[in-house]
């Protein structure tokens, strides 16, 4: 089972510790972000079916009891899984009946139908795991080098390196054919072009607080269907909402949360920039940087199989922290900031935060694109952002103490 290197996923750690303890494992995640080279290349002995084919459809769909009787102790991969939910029964009655740890292997890429099918047939039964297209870190491990720009350009789709395509070009058939035909058919969208403009609004608010009514009045559409749209693109693992962290400290929070795509070079793509010198020139570059490595972060987490529990800060004095790590009673806060010089004012928010959290917050970071320091400064670690994983294993390292 060893994946070959320049495509080594750091998810597999948490894949192997599943499929050793459950009969059945299910990996959700964008599209295209790498489930079926993964599963295939970690569980080569088994047999593969992709649901989104309609011949393999029927024909499981036809006799799913004698398709699974045949598969004998092996077991096999599903992929796209969401296509054919009613699986899900049989595979419990069979997984009951063998008790064979990691011998059915999901994967999906639509988060809501998937995981209330999964809660309902499988409860007890299945392992979780989150893929997201690859991360930085997954990158420089493949020895991919790219520049600060070179990476927000980009993004982190598995084929764009690995067949060496424009990434222009493979997110333009990225959204025309799975993005698009996906609201076509969960919510039935008549209008794409408008739905796309929904899109590159989204992108162009990246790191802001996200307000449905303000995108509705833009769009001349109601502030429901802006929230349905941006559900469903949620639910395809397309974006992900920060939430803020809100706790009595006596202060009037901002609640409303910030948005960010699970691929920043979908959001570059949607922003219009087509290559690297539009890229150095785009104004929006520093909400992508940020959209980078608050992704990044998230990635290490779900890599992990920990749960990101990660959030923002602002109140209404406009003191604001990028991203808050909740690490067991410990509060981390992160700063994050396109630049490669460090200012005295980068820990602005860093010092107001720990002056109301206090005790639990042990330590934090300032993430740039500048060399990293060795020095704390009142606590404060200045890190590179390609060293974002050292925030993760500093925490462990400190709450072993």
């Amino acid at each position: 089972m060893k994946v070959p290197q320049e495509f080594q996923r750091d998810i597999t750690l948490a894949l192997d510790e599943l499929a050793n303890s459950f009969p059945i494992v299910c990996i959700t995640g964008p599209r295209q972000s790498g489930k079926t080279t993964l599963t295939q290349q970690y569980f080569p002995e088994k047999a593969y079916f992709n649901l989104e084919d309609p011949s393999q459809r029927a024909l499981i769909m036809d006799d799913p009891k004698g398709i699974l009787l045949s598969l004998g102790k092996k077991g096999a991969i599903f992929d796209e899984i969401q296509h054919f939910p009613a699986l899900l029964s049989y595979l419990q009655v069979e997984a009951d009946k063998q008790q064979i740890k990691g011998q059915f292997i999901l994967t999906g890429s639509y988060n809501l139908a998937l995981m209330e099918s999964v809660t309902q047939s499988l409860a007890g039964r299945v392992g979780l795991l989150e893929l997201l297209p690859m991360s930085t870190q997954e990158l420089i491990k493949a020895n991919i080098q790219l520049s600060t720009d070179e990476l927000l350009y980009y993004g982190g789709l598995p084929r764009i390196f690995r067949d060496q395509i424009n990434p222009t070009l493979v997110y333009k058939n990225y959204v025309k054919t799975y993005i698009e035909r996906d609201m076509r058919n969960i919510l039935h969208v008549k209008d794409l072009m408008q739905f796309q403009r929904f899109m590159q609004l989204c992108a162009a608010r990246i790191g802001t607080e996200f307000i449905a009514s303000n995108i509705g009045n833009e769009l001349g559409v109601s502030y429901h269907t802006v929230q349905s749209w941006l559900s469903v693109l949620e639910a395809s693992y397309i974006i992900f909402r920060l939430q803020p962290y809100f706790e009595n400290f006596g202060k009037r929070i901002i609640k409303s949360p910030k948005l960010y795509f699970t691929d920043v070079g979908l959001a570059s793509y949607l922003l219009g920039i087509e290559n690297i010198s539009q890229m150095s020139r785009d104004p929006l570059k520093g909400n992508l940087f940020e959209n980078l490595v608050i992704l990044d972060f998230y990635k290490q987490l779900l890599n992990q199989g920990k749960e990101p529990r990660i959030y923002f800060y602002r109140d209404r004095s406009q003191y604001e922290v990028d991203l808050i790590w909740q690490s067991g009673r410990d509060l981390i806060p992160i700063e994050i900031k396109y630049g490669q010089t460090y200012k005295t004012e980068f820990v602005k928010g860093l010092n107001y935060f720990k002056d109301m959290a206090k005790e639990r917050v042990p330590f934090g970071y300032v993430i740039f694109t500048g060399e990293s320091s060795l020095l704390d400064r009142a606590s404060w670690r200045i890190l590179n952002y390609r060293e974002i994983s050292d925030i993760i294993s500093h925490s462990l390292l400190h709450a072993t103490k």
